[in-house]
């Protein structure tokens, strides 16, 4: 059984949280109950890795003002002492879509300009095949929301944060599945829309919005 737990707050527009994942991009198909690998790099921004510390690491879909998490992958990550994570994307959490992303939460990191809330950091979206779940009607409304508050903005790359509004998320689901894996992080110019965003943060990024989500898993 799970208990989730509904956060509603007002944003403002706030950048750069620096976890920068480099895998998945928006062009990534897992499959369902195989092996999957995230992997990460310092954005060269501040803060440093070290000082987002340890994170959590979710699969979540949503839109810029309400997001979901579907899958718990890891609840107590070094982002800094490690640069992969490797998981398995249950096939159960939803049917074949291109509307999954991952979000990374500091456990330690506040958001710079607003301290009650954590630093966030988040993929592109990215596909899921194989897949034996279903969205049901409130997770396909909030995708559906995109067309009024799209977690992309009308361009791919990342870019700048929208102004103030009013967010909501949920977590529906937590399976924790995923081990941490060292690896060397690798330079990159190429941009996958991966976003770099506090927890601020609501949009111009492909990967997704921004918001707060608190919930235990019983």
């Amino acid at each position: 059984m799970f208990k989730s737990l509904i956060v509603s707050f007002a944003l403002a527009a706030s950048v750069l949280a620096n976890v920068y994942i480099t895998s998945p991009t928006a062009d990534t198909t897992w499959t369902g109950g195989q092996e999957a690998t995230i992997d990460w790099q310092d954005d060269g921004s501040s803060p440093s890795l070290a000082s987002f510390g340890l994170a959590k690491f979710s699969i979540y879909v949503g839109n810029a003002n309400q997001q979901t998490s579907l899958q718990l992958i890891s609840g107590n990550v070094s982002v800094a002492n490690v640069s992969s994570l490797t998981f398995t994307p249950s096939p159960t959490i939803g049917p074949d879509s291109n509307e999954y992303f991952i979000r990374v939460e500091s456990l330690n990191l506040k958001d710079a300009s607003n301290s009650q809330y954590p630093a966030l950091a988040f993929s592109a979206k990215f596909t899921l095949a194989g897949m034996s779940g279903t969205f049901n009607s409130s997770l396909q409304a909030e995708i559906d929301g995109q067309s009024t508050a799209p977690i992309g903005g009308p361009t791919s790359s990342a870019g700048s944060a929208t102004a103030a509004t009013t967010a909501k998320a949920t977590t529906v689901a937590a399976v924790t599945t995923g081990s941490a894996a060292a690896s060397t992080a690798t330079s990159t110019s190429k941009s996958n829309g991966a976003g770099r965003h506090g927890v601020t943060s609501l949009a111009g990024f492909v990967g997704a919005a921004a918001v707060l989500v608190s919930a235990a898993v019983l």
